[in-house]
């Protein structure tokens, strides 16, 4: 019996929306990025990029456990000498909050080129409303 490997011009992407209001931080940035590598589907290839595209709206409106929202720290750093900077995650909410759940499916994605294509698929927006209404993105209930 052959094995079946998937070629790039076969693989079919589909949109999809998913909305963070009252979901936990971690279990929901696990299962998104396990949509962006394409895990879910049958034809799953861990060197190609199989994934679909994620739309998160009410990223301001997640939630955390424990005392996260004061001991989280998410740092930065300009590349100058004393060019660290650091932001609580409650600090984070209010002023970036859709860059609290990219950072978190960032980091369970791929580290090298093919993770770094995956997390292109992801939008993240901090309002209801999002701009990809065209794509016709299905709901998505994790």
């Amino acid at each position: 019996m052959k094995t079946y490997v998937v070629k790039e011009g076969e693989i079919k992407r589909e949109w999809y929306v998913v909305d963070a209001e009252g979901k936990t931080l971690g279990r929901l940035a696990s299962k998104i990025a396990r949509i962006l590598m394409g895990k879910h589907k049958p034809y799953y290839t861990p060197h190609l990029d199989t994934g679909d595209f994620v739309v998160v709206v009410n990223a301001d409106k997640i939630r955390v456990t424990g005392r996260k929202l004061d001991q989280k720290k998410y740092y930065r750093y300009s590349g100058y000498p004393s060019g660290l900077k650091s932001v609580t995650l409650r600090k984070q909410m209010e002023t970036h909050p859709e860059r609290v759940i990219w950072a978190a499916v960032r980091n369970m994605l791929p580290k090298n080129k093919l993770g770094r294509v995956m997390l292109k698929k992801l939008k993240v927006y901090a309002s209801p409303d999002h701009p990809h209404a065209a794509q016709q993105p299905k709901p998505l209930d994790l």
